[in-house]
């Protein structure tokens, strides 16, 4: 198995080299901090009592607005600022940060690192397949954007950290890491009984892997004052959809752990969105042939979506028939319970 080379695990870094390219804007709300090690960021700028109380609805610490679409605070502010920002014809926030992705060899991560690349940001590749990671920093690289490509085995905790110990040496502070790489099943729980691997499996790339990365790239994060975590999830967490039992638990699990992360982390300047993706069309999907005349997002319009989501850093954004999952599963669970069960008797298990 290939892992990162350079730097070796034994040898943690206790600090990250300074970045020595200025970042554009310093002064936008929600751009990465410039302060330096050691001091306080300076206060953000003054804001309307409007923007104020909309920003204050829309804080993740009180959690009975969980029960509610929580991209829609965000949305609010977010959608004015990223209309003026277009009419000036300023650059993205983006531009000049570091971005780095996972599952980035193809479908929504390798359509994210072209949109990041499109932004003007330092854009690290991370997937187990090099040559297709090679494949997609040539193309990144032709839109005019810094590429660094990384072969890891994110369920491998040894390659991981020593990924985190090589991005830190040579990038410094990650600002936008998107946790996208990820694996689906769809089996149903009476034909599991001997597979607990599947379990093991889903759970090791959709959970461990992207929370021990997180966990070593955050102190840096915190360090420079400034963080962005996207966790590329599933509205399937929303509707708790059967024979997806492994996928979604996992996928469950991230959604609460980046919850949570981004309550703990808030005054330091760290954020957590949590994106409940509805059907997009990639290779995880394929298998699922009931699937083939649903409408479904493209990869590339799912990378777009990624590069606003790192714009405007909302808690969370999702497909509008998740949260009606959501509160069906709330007011009318036995409801959602026997549509739920009508879908497991079309839908076949997965073979593989």
């Amino acid at each position: 198995m290939h892992r990162p080379t350079g730097t070796h695990v034994d040898t943690l870094r206790t600090s990250v080299p300074e970045r020595t390219t200025p970042l554009p804007h310093p002064e936008w709300a929600g751009g990465r901090a410039v302060r330096l090690r050691g001091h306080r960021r300076a206060p953000a700028p003054s804001r309307s009592l409007l923007a104020r109380a909309t920003l204050r609805v829309g804080c993740e610490d009180a959690p009975v607005l969980d029960l509610l679409p929580s991209a829609l605070p965000a949305t609010v502010t977010a959608g004015p600022a990223r209309l003026l920002r277009r009419l000036r014809g300023a650059p993205s926030p983006v531009a000049g940060r570091t971005v780095l992705v996972t599952g980035a060899s193809s479908g929504i991560g390798e359509h994210t690192a072209y949109a990041a690349a499109r932004a003007g940001a330092t854009v690290l590749l991370v997937a187990r397949r090099a040559e297709e990671l090679e494949r997609v920093a040539e193309q990144v690289r032709a839109l005019g954007a810094r590429a660094s490509t990384y072969s890891c085995d994110l369920t491998d905790g040894e390659a991981v950290d020593a990924l985190v110990v090589q991005v830190l040496a040579e990038h410094g502070a990650v600002d936008h890491l998107v946790n996208n790489a990820g694996r689906s099943i769809r089996r149903s729980l009476a034909e599991s009984a001997d597979r607990f691997h599947d379990v093991e499996r889903t759970m090791a790339i959709n959970y461990f892997g992207p929370v021990r990365l997180t966990m070593g790239l955050l102190p840096a994060m915190r360090e420079q004052g400034f963080g962005h975590v996207v966790n590329v999830v599933s509205w399937g967490v929303q509707i708790k959809a059967p024979k997806f039992s492994a996928y979604l638990a996992s996928k469950s699990a991230i959604d609460t752990w980046g919850r949570i992360l981004a309550r703990e982390a808030r005054s330091d300047g760290v954020h957590v969105t949590n994106m409940r993706f509805g059907l997009v069309k990639t290779p995880m999907i394929a298998p699922t042939k009931e699937y083939e005349n649903q409408r479904a997002m493209t990869a590339e319009q799912a990378g777009q979506q990624v590069l606003r989501i790192m714009e405007d850093l909302p808690p969370a954004w999702g497909h509008p028939v998740g949260y009606v999952g959501e509160a069906m599963n709330l007011l009318a669970p036995g409801l959602l319970d026997a549509v739920m069960h009508q879908l497991h008797q079309r839908i076949p298990d997965s073979r593989r």
